[in-house]
């Protein structure tokens, strides 16, 4: 059974991501309680499954297969663009947090499994003929050319994990 986490380990944690969205240009939540919860969840599944897993998602519990929902996920910025909030309402726009836009539920973007696999397959026939594969960071979307993606992105310091071979 995963312990739950300490109170100062939940603050820590929702102090680092609020200053890293802000300077980042993003805003998390203003109602402190319900992002904590959120915060909450996600030490819940890193202390589960060794990485942050969407809290409001369902995990499998193989870090391959769950890297699309990795906070922040794939989705946060088209979610954002659409409904000025993400998925599980951890990222909410400007527009949110001047009270412009209420919170509200929004429709899931996720594929399902067998749509994510015929994507990946078809991003494997796209492999175009390059001396060196593209990596895109599928958290800022920095591109590169080289063997192997950077252990860590320059850009948003996202893990090598979370880069997919664009072309």
């Amino acid at each position: 059974m995963i312990a739950e986490p300490k109170p100062d380990r939940i603050d820590k944690l929702y102090q680092k991501l609020n200053k890293e969205a802000e300077a980042s240009g993003y805003h998390l939540n203003p109602d402190i309680e319900f992002t904590k919860d959120l915060v909450r969840g996600l030490l819940v599944n890193e202390d589960r499954y060794g990485y942050w897993a969407c809290p409001c998602r369902r995990a499998s519990g193989k870090k391959e297969a769950d890297l699309d929902i990795i906070c922040p996920c794939d989705y946060r910025d088209p979610d954002l663009d659409d409904h000025d909030m993400c998925y599980c309402c951890l990222y909410v726009s400007e527009r949110v947090l001047k009270g412009e836009v209420a919170m509200h539920s929004i429709p899931e973007r996720r594929p399902s499994k067998e749509e994510r696999e015929k994507m990946k397959q078809a991003q494997a026939k796209e492999i175009s003929n390059l001396s060196l594969p593209v990596w895109r960071c599928k958290v800022c979307g920095y591109l590169c050319a080289r063997e192997n993606p950077p252990e860590v992105c320059p850009i948003c310091k996202a893990k090598k994990d979370r880069f997919e071979r664009f072309i």
